[in-house]
């Protein structure tokens, strides 16, 4: 049997095309899941390989779910990411024309997607919430809700018709997939990387927000998401989920990672992982001391001095 990926289905989900992306899936059987939470746990479980699940979108931010399941429970890392454009079609049941929708259906990261055109073509239509878009169109197949918001190539799988397409209220909008796995080493640097970290203060005071940035700040790391998640113990409780640029091999990173387990009193390491993008960081000019070659010729005057040597 030829190792698996997991990932959110079921088939004809974004998830599933933005999967198909890599190259490596030809060697790979793909199975899909109800949820994030259960293609996650199948990488705990042992039953698969990896998950391929949704992260981010360029509308909405974080994909929460997927967030608190990287944020708890038993670690995993973060080893791929794809990028994938997205445009919604109005799938319906043969037949049916727009004044006959009165319920709409599609995963709820969707919803910020297509609002503004809901309001103008559908303003009575209800939003009823899917597991996936792919599984809102299943829905609509079954009869239970009138039309769905998915990807125009779902429409042959579930036999239904792209009542309307190219629907979208931001311009080139996106969303991100990471491919998940079990703690291991990370990938070697591409000189194109991100590290995504998730960090606890030890307590809440002014200008702790402050301190944990200050930690990539000081070594020129420039931050690509910042979010806060609650933790689950009360009011006012958060962790902090950061994307960085750079690798956790580059001694600027590394050394901003050991502030950083100095003053938090928990920091989770979801990966190192090649961009997406594939834009090399640029440290500013007025940073200077912050190159990793000065990083590394600074920790080499630190050994001569430890040994005699200056």
């Amino acid at each position: 049997m030829p190792a698996s990926y997991a990932y959110l289905g079921p088939e004809g989900t974004f998830t599933e095309v933005a999967l198909r992306t890599l190259p490596e899936t030809a060697t790979r059987q793909l199975i899909p899941y109800v949820s994030v939470q259960s293609a996650l746990d199948a990488v705990r479980g042992g039953e698969a390989e990896a998950a391929f699940v949704p992260i981010e979108n360029s509308v909405e931010g974080g994909i929460t779910t997927t967030l608190d399941e990287l944020v708890a429970g038993r670690p995993l890392m973060i080893y791929r990411e794809v990028l994938l454009s997205i445009t919604f079609a109005l799938l319906v049941r043969p037949g049916t024309t727009l004044s006959d929708i009165k319920t709409v259906s599609a995963h709820p990261a969707a919803q910020p997607q297509v609002r503004n055109w809901l309001k103008a073509h559908l303003p009575d239509a209800v939003w009823e919430s899917a597991a996936s878009n792919a599984d809102a169109a299943r829905l609509v197949q079954e009869g239970r809700y009138d039309a769905a918001f998915a990807g125009e190539f779902a429409a042959a799988r579930y036999g239904l018709e792209a009542l309307e397409t190219g629907i979208h209220d931001a311009e080139n909008a996106q969303t991100r997939f990471v491919l998940v796995g079990r703690p291991a080493r990370p990938a070697a640097p591409t000189g194109a990387d991100k590290t995504s970290v998730v960090l606890w203060q030890r307590d809440d005071h002014p200008g702790g927000l402050r301190d944990l940035l200050g930690e990539f700040a000081t070594r020129g790391i420039n931050l690509m998401v910042l979010q806060s998640r609650p933790t689950g113990a009360g009011i006012g409780n958060y962790c902090f989920c950061i994307d960085a640029e750079g690798h956790i091999s580059d001694r600027r990173v590394a050394d901003a990672l050991m502030g950083l387990k100095r003053i938090c009193r928990d920091v989770r390491f979801l990966g190192s992982y090649p961009r997406a993008d594939v834009t090399v960081a640029d440290v500013p000019a007025p940073l200077t001391g912050t190159s990793d070659g000065e990083f590394v010729a600074a920790a080499d005057w630190v050994a001569r001095c430890q040994d005699g040597r200056f």
